[in-house]
């Protein structure tokens, strides 16, 4: 009796199926082409302040890349290396193609190209807000003073600004100067906006305002490169996150793989800290 019993179990054990592998979850796929390329990036200050090490990445048209890192680890330097506000000491930079550290680049077309926003606005004070929006186009790009002043109106209106056209930055608050600051950038209709730190001179109740503006571009397919320390932002608007420390990149990865399963001790200690 106790032999068929272990027959039975014998051709159960045998006959049971096997059970299915889980899904691989598809690696990240860039939305679009190569837009900006940068290769072995390096940026010393004074010889002895290495701010920028080493670093290469690619960013796709479409895409958003947040960078985050504690402060001084690099991520402002490398954003102000993108439009050679800060000039890099080795490595390379190519948008669309075009090496732009080559000394025969047109670097005024590249930064026509290339949106800036700044932490503290940078806006002028003596010009009223539609002044200050189409100064650009008007100077940089040979647009008519109605044209310019068309598409200011219409991106005023996109974030709720149409009636403070005529003030100047004084009479604004800082998040109304934050959004002014982002539709001037889009005034210029560039490829790919970068924002440094565009909330930390906020008060914590305007960083709401400024993000969802952000969010809205995201949305839309605007290419946007962000060092913020906006966690939350990072985790539901960016594509790609790259931590950075030490001027060094060290990790890289989606939101989930950044947050929810950092590899690196360095950035499992920074996560840790601010999480």
């Amino acid at each position: 009796m106790s032999d068929k019993k272990v027959i039975v179990k014998a051709v159960a054990k045998e006959e049971a199926p096997a059970a299915k592998a889980a899904p691989k979850k598809p690696l990240y796929q860039p939305k679009g082409d190569v837009l900006i390329s940068v290769k072995n990036l390096d940026k010393t200050f004074k010889e002895t302040i290495h701010a920028v090490r080493n670093v290469t990445t690619d960013i796709h048209k479409g895409e958003v890349v947040v960078l985050i890192g504690p402060s001084g680890s690099g991520k402002s330097t490398f954003l102000r290396c993108l439009n050679l506000l800060e000039v890099p000491t080795g490595g390379s930079i190519t948008m669309d193609g075009e090496d732009i550290m080559d000394k025969n680049a047109d670097l005024n077309k590249h930064r026509q190209k290339v949106g800036m926003v700044f932490q503290h606005f940078n806006l002028f004070d003596n010009l009223n807000v539609i002044q200050n929006m189409t100064i650009g186009p008007i100077k940089l790009k040979g647009e008519s003073e109605a044209a310019a002043n068309q598409r200011a109106m219409n991106l005023l209106d996109r974030v709720g600004l149409a009636d403070r056209a005529e003030a100047y930055p004084s009479q604004l608050s800082g998040g109304q100067k934050q959004r002014i600051a982002i539709v001037r950038a889009l005034c210029m209709q560039p490829e790919v906006i970068l924002f440094d730190e565009p909330t930390s001179a906020l008060d914590p109740e305007m960083v709401g305002e400024v993000l969802d503006v952000m969010k809205q571009l995201a949305a839309e397919g605007m290419t946007m490169v962000v060092v913020t320390h906006e966690m939350g932002f990072a985790r539901e608007v960016a594509d790609r996150v790259l931590f950075m420390a030490d001027g060094a990149l060290i990790e890289e990865g989606t939101p989930e793989e950044i947050f929810d399963n950092p590899k690196s001790d360095r950035l499992k200690d920074f996560l840790s800290k601010i999480l």
